[in-house]
């Protein structure tokens, strides 16, 4: 072979070997976890869930103690029904009572007065004597009339504005209480419990872990030379050890920012070793055959 068709096949080796192109990538499984916890601190009472157990959306997860907040609702409740019904009966009871005692004192006064009138058209009794019996009628005329409109506000509700107050007050006590059941807001695995029963939860502290299937993704990296090709929404082949059969994925990320394959130092000649990190979902149905953790081999589409 002479020199020229030496250095010739040695250039298309090297074309060949620059235009490599990767059927696969190596990935991983990776779920972006629910950390369900309670705003109010308390003791775990009810722990109603086990690890790698699947909860539908609303099935309870743990509550917490709650007897402060129960008590604070029943409390709540009996001051606005105060408010909204008026006066309790034995207050209404006594007013009544008075009512009637002024009613009887205002007619034994109207009597004196017709009698002393007629005593004084006679002359029989002095002027004085008269004026002492009109302002007599008077004062328990007033206290009849006042009697009245403390027993017609007596039977009234409250104002608005406490009534108002009172049922934001209840509404507020029975949100705490609410907050120390937990229900899952969505269907998915049990990934963790992080405490047991009788321990006692700080605030906003997780107790349960949750892995939802949307929430299971492939995360797999293409060298630098390849990336510009794929596309969100490009579809992929996912194979697993252990898997039955192969799961189809789509891509739903790809990462704008490089990274090296560690360790190595940029330069012409380790161009090859710079990769972008690329993700891809699986459908709702196939994403629980993956496991966070899980060593994966991504291929592209055949057809691409």
């Amino acid at each position: 072979m002479t020199g020229a068709r030496k250095l010739s096949l040695a250039l298309l080796l090297l074309l060949a070997a620059c235009n490599e192109h990767h059927d696969s990538f190596q990935g991983y499984a990776e779920g972006e976890y629910v950390y369900v916890a309670s705003p109010i601190a308390g003791r775990l009472d009810d722990l109603a869930v086990h690890r790698g157990e699947q909860v539908k959306e609303d099935a309870p997860l743990f509550s917490l103690e709650s007897q402060d907040e129960t008590e604070a609702v029943r409390q709540a409740k009996a001051q606005l029904a105060d408010l909204k019904t008026g006066k309790r009966p034995p207050e209404i009871g006594v007013l009544e009572a008075q009512l009637a005692q002024a009613k009887t004192n205002e007619q034994l006064s109207a009597t004196q007065l017709k009698r002393d009138e007629k005593q004084y058209a006679i002359g029989a009794i002095a002027r004085a004597q008269l004026d002492a019996s009109e302002s007599a009628h008077q004062r328990d005329a007033a206290r009849v009339s006042e009697l009245k409109d403390q027993l017609k506000v007596g039977k009234l509700p409250a104002r608005k504005e406490q009534i108002r107050a009172a049922e934001a007050a209840l509404a507020q006590a029975k949100w705490r209480l609410d907050q120390k059941s937990v229900r899952a807001t969505q269907a998915g695995l049990v990934f963790d419990t992080l405490y047991v029963q009788g321990e006692w939860v700080p605030a906003g502290s997780p107790v349960v872990s949750l892995l939802p299937p949307k929430n299971i993704k492939v995360r797999f990296f293409v060298p630098e030379t390849e990336v510009g090709a794929l596309k969100t929404g490009e579809a992929v082949t996912v194979h697993c050890d252990g898997c039955a059969a192969e799961v189809p994925a789509k891509i739903s990320y790809i990462s704008p920012q490089a990274e090296y394959t560690p360790p190595v130092i940029y330069s012409n000649t380790t161009r090859s070793k710079l990769v972008f990190m690329v993700e891809a979902r699986p459908s709702l149905e196939d994403a629980p055959k993956l496991h966070p953790g899980q060593p994966l081999e991504v291929r592209l589409d055949a057809g691409r």
